[in-house]
């Protein structure tokens, strides 16, 4: 199988999205009789508020008062209240601004009853939290998570959970990490974060450099966790997905002159515009066999001004070259007629920025295509530490097995692959697979 597979791998303020992966919101019981379809709308909509909403409150408020978690305790308990609140009232007229205000007064609260945050009522009293019409908020934040004084996984981890509102399973599963290391790396990040008065702003110079490689990669992992979720078909979350293009294209706009930020940009929208080939009536469509017809010819050619934007900059790195490899996918008219080579070399060039398990895995694909399945697998293999616990190991291990009439292990491959996801669209191409 030559999977399509992610530049990274699949992925409490957060609580509301984890609870509505189980069917549910934060703290909800079982509505009386009579309230069924009333109280499911009125969760639905608070739903989309949240993921539409948190992040950017979570962001004013922490810019407020210097305090990431209280800034996350009081959005959780403003989703709490409109729970309970928009069941029995009906969902208000401005939801965003309902949660916003709800936020802010818990903030109040629980600035009144702690004196050591008294001087800052005044700062919130006057404060303005920011509508869905204003881009930038989350961008302080996102740096401001991503700060050198946390360990690189606490960064990323408290960067998902805040800023795009990723529950700690959707983080475990984009990490490749147990739920609960996840849950200590957030704990401690806010702490440190509190402990040493980590400002949330955009730095400058070398220091935003530094940074900005993490930014982006949240960007990609927060993307990456809109497909494939667990329990459901092919058809990606596109509320989440389309947050994380238009958080791409913010980070670009915000630094017009940081070539990365424009690469991911690009490798985002050449992503986006296969989505209508790559899920078909609920079913996943590998790259090799999407009906390149279906894809969306506008969005194509923004990706390639993007990416020729970034070359223009002359600096390269990793994310310019993964938008690249997309292009080289995106410019072939089939999978036969795709340039393996070009692809295979750019993945060469790409090792000197990234050697992680999943772009040598990657890399493998193309190497199967240029080279025979032979060195690929040898490739494959050494890899095994690091993704045996990766069902997309295991589903291109069984591909290339199955090229060398090794039918036996790859049909064993292919089982791990389908213990290992609960995305419904994935089993039902492995069992397809395995029935044939």
């Amino acid at each position: 199988m030559t999977a399509e597979v992610p530049t990274t791998p699949p992925g409490d303020a957060a609580a509301t999205r984890e609870a509505s992966e189980r069917g549910g919101l934060p703290g909800a019981v079982d509505p009386p009789a009579g309230g069924g379809e009333a109280h499911a709308a009125s969760d639905s909509a608070l739903a989309r508020v949240v993921r539409e909403e948190s992040g950017r409150i979570v962001a004013a408020l922490t810019a407020s008062l210097g305090n990431l978690d209280l800034a996350e305790e009081s959005v959780a308990e403003a989703v709490e209240e409109a729970l309970r609140e928009w069941r029995v009232r009906g969902i208000p007229p401005r939801p965003g601004a309902w949660l916003t205000q709800a936020a802010r007064h818990n903030a109040l609260d629980r600035m009144r009853r702690d004196r050591r945050y008294r001087e800052k009522l005044a700062l919130l009293a006057g404060a303005t939290v920011p509508t869905a019409g204003e881009v930038d908020e989350r961008l302080p934040l996102i740096f401001g998570c991503c700060h050198p004084a946390l360990s690189p996984d606490a960064q990323l981890a408290l960067t998902l959970r805040a800023v795009c509102g990723l529950t700690t399973a959707q983080i475990a599963r984009a990490t490749l990490a147990s739920a609960t290391a996840v849950g200590q790396r957030i704990v401690r990040a806010k702490r440190k974060i509190g402990a040493a008065g980590i400002p949330i702003r955009i730095p400058e110079g070398d220091d935003r450099a530094d940074r900005l490689d993490l930014v982006l990669t949240v960007v990609s992992v927060m993307y990456s966790e809109a497909h494939l979720v667990a329990g459901r078909d092919a058809a990606a979350d596109r509320d989440l997905a389309d947050d994380a293009l238009w958080l791409s294209g913010v980070v670009a706009a915000a630094l017009p002159r940081e070539a990365e930020a424009h690469g991911l940009h690009a490798l985002l929208l050449f992503h986006r515009a296969r989505e209508g080939a790559r899920a078909v009536d609920g079913e996943l469509v590998l790259l090799g066999d999407q009906d390149r017809g279906r894809w969306d010819a506008a969005l194509l050619s923004e990706a390639h001004r993007t990416l020729e934007s970034a070359a223009r900059l002359r600096r390269s790195g990793r994310w310019q070259l993964h938008a690249a490899i997309a292009a080289c996918h995106a410019d072939a008219s089939s999978s036969a007629a795709t340039d393996w080579l070009q692809v295979l070399t750019l993945y060469d060039m790409l090792l000197r920025y990234d050697r992680s398990p999943v772009v040598r895995l990657n890399r493998a694909v193309a190497l199967a295509a240029v080279e025979g399945p032979v060195e690929a697998l040898a490739e494959v293999d050494s890899l095994e530490s690091a993704l045996a616990g990766y069902h997309l190991w295991h589903a291109v291990r069984a591909h290339l097995l199955r090229l060398l009439g090794r039918d036996a292990e790859a049909t064993a491959a292919d089982l791990r692959a389908l213990d290992l996801t609960d995305n419904q669209a994935e089993r039902r191409l492995i069992v397809a697979r395995l029935a044939r």
